[in-house]
């Protein structure tokens, strides 16, 4: 069955690029929202994340992607001046909930991917932020075409980028200290299905 998922979500990202690069944006954008859920559902039912103390990890990253977007939006001091769009789901006082939910499915694959190879707490730190780092660049070319965000000037700042990497690596410091550990296997397939997704989006956006 987890084999079947994980063929089922190559074929929900590919089916999107191939419609986008078609010119039905207003088809497949509008529901990204369903696509995190899809994100959602397998990191549950796979990482796992129904233990206790998984739950209470993937809640206080949530919190803390929440927290820290709150502040973003409403003050400019974190990662510049932004705004959410509409095609991010609800939203809790101009934060959509599944930005929170990105940055515990976020922290949860690449705390994985990168304790499968290293074992030093400052080395998975280090690695893990940088590949979160590494999609959120790829996304930010792409958010404003998308309506998921867009920032004041057209483009994300450096300071967008090095706060990204020190909440991230805070993330998985918790996460290491924790003993996090999960599904290899879903967590590299969750992690490069996004990485893919943006880059070629980023690449028709710019070809069109």
């Amino acid at each position: 069955m987890k084999n079947v998922l994980i063929v089922f979500l190559w074929i929900v990202h590919v089916s999107a690029i191939i419609g986008l690069a078609l010119g039905y944006d207003d088809f497949f954008l509008p529901k990204s929202p369903f696509t995190m859920l899809l994100l959602l559902g397998l990191l549950v039912a796979y990482f796992p994340v129904l233990r206790t103390k998984n739950i209470l990890l993937f809640l206080l990253f949530m919190a803390a992607g929440m927290g820290a977007e709150w502040i973003g939006v409403h003050t400019g001091i974190l990662f510049g001046d932004y705004a959410y769009g509409i095609n991010f789901g609800p939203k809790l006082d101009g934060i959509p909930y599944l930005i929170g939910t990105n940055w515990g499915i976020l922290t949860f694959v690449t705390h994985q991917i990168v304790t499968r190879f290293f074992k030093n707490i400052w080395a998975i730190a280090a690695l893990g932020a940088s590949l979160m780092v590494l999609l959120d660049f790829f996304l930010e070319q792409v958010c404003a075409y998308a309506g998921y965000w867009s920032f004041e000037g057209g483009v994300a700042d450096w300071l967008n980028y090095v706060c990204w990497f020190v909440l991230a690596f805070i993330l998985h410091i918790i996460a290491r200290r924790a003993k996090l550990t999960g599904d290899f296997k879903i967590s590299i397939h969750i992690y490069i299905v996004q990485l893919i997704f943006a880059a070629t989006l980023w690449i028709i956006i710019s070809t069109t």
